[in-house]
């Protein structure tokens, strides 16, 4: 007897598969991150990340402008210090006239609209390339996140929407939120890498600041002591509660697509917006294999920023987004 029901009549062609399909990609899910640097008219390609570029402030700008007109409406942004700025402290983080500010200011007075998010850690600005201070081969969690805070509330000065500390600091959550509501910035949003690995996938993106960890002394070789350990599951849980009660109002995993276990282990477990960042290396694989011809690449990407969705994620960051945007047409 034939069964009465046949699965494959829902595939039978491109108007069924779409109708019934169950996860769609927009324009809208995308979070796009941005690389800046000093100078002016800079557009320098990252040697890892093909296609992928630093820009000075004024070519910051006409990006951000181009991403709107794409309907991409949000931004994630990331600064590459010069080596003569940066210390043990970042106190170049806390310049209200620094990289970062200006680039706030930047795109929000060509793009008013545009949703502006920030990179919250001391790397890019350390001169061990560690997100916390370093102290005797320790890095250290309570005097990190009083300066993540300054750090936090002058984004928010420079017109920052969201704040994204990507630390790890125990804790550091609630210091940044106490820190925003003193200085009357109860608006101001926190978007918390709360469950963020010590991954192996991140080097383009660590080439594109110059923000790895310094191997000398007794300095931490890596960041082990704060990111999580790859092999762990339910420790995600623990670290994204805790930030959802030291007041998070994003929860984000890092990176993606090895982890999309804990995606939906978090997305099955909380009730506040879940970001996934697609990070570099997943990038840069992919980049390399279609340039070998190894990998058809708008197929497999789109694969696998719906594999990310279905996971559970409501926000991507990606350096895809543009590549992404294009084929949706």
């Amino acid at each position: 007897m034939y069964p009465l029901r046949r699965n494959r009549r829902l595939r039978t062609n491109d108007a069924i598969r779409h109708l019934v399909r169950e996860t769609i990609i927009t324009p809208s899910d995308f979070l796009v991150p941005l690389f800046v640097v000093d100078g002016k008219g800079v557009k320098e390609e990252i040697a890892s990340m093909p296609n992928y570029y630093r820009l000075s402030i004024d070519t910051l700008e006409k990006e951000a402008k181009e991403l709107w007109n794409m309907g991409l409406c949000a931004v994630l942004l990331f600064v590459k210090v010069p080596e003569n700025l940066k210390d043990n402290k970042g106190t170049e983080a806390l310049n209200a006239n620094g990289l970062m500010q200006q680039a706030i200011k930047a795109v929000k007075s060509v793009c008013p609209d545009m949703l502006v998010m920030t990179d919250v850690a001391l790397d890019p600005y350390s001169s061990f390339g560690h997100d916390g201070i370093v102290q005797d081969g320790q890095i250290l969690n309570d005097e990190t996140s009083e300066i993540l805070a300054e750090m936090s509330v002058s984004h928010a000065n420079a017109g920052a929407d969201f704040v994204a500390p990507s630390d790890m600091m125990d804790g550091r959550i609630l210091t940044i939120r106490e820190a925003l509501e003193d200085e009357g910035y109860l608006n101001t949003g926190i978007m918390s890498y709360s469950a963020k690995y010590a991954s192996a996938f991140y080097g383009p993106f660590r080439d594109a600041l110059d923000s790895a960890p310094v191997a000398m002394n007794n300095v931490p070789k890596d960041k082990k002591t704060y990111q999580m350990d790859v092999a762990n599951r339910f420790e995600a849980i623990t670290e994204t509660q805790a930030d959802i009660d030291e007041g998070a109002d994003i929860v984000m995993v890092k990176p993606g697509l090895a982890y999309l276990d804990i995606v939906r282990e978090i997305r099955n477990e909380v009730d506040v917006p879940v970001a996934v960042y697609q990070v570099s290396g997943e990038y840069a694989m992919l980049k390399a294999a279609a340039e070998k011809g190894w990998l058809d690449h708008d197929a497999v990407m789109m694969e696998q920023l719906i594999a990310i969705k279905r996971a559970g994620a409501n926000i991507i960051a990606s350096y895809f987004a543009k590549d992404a945007v294009k084929l949706m047409g």
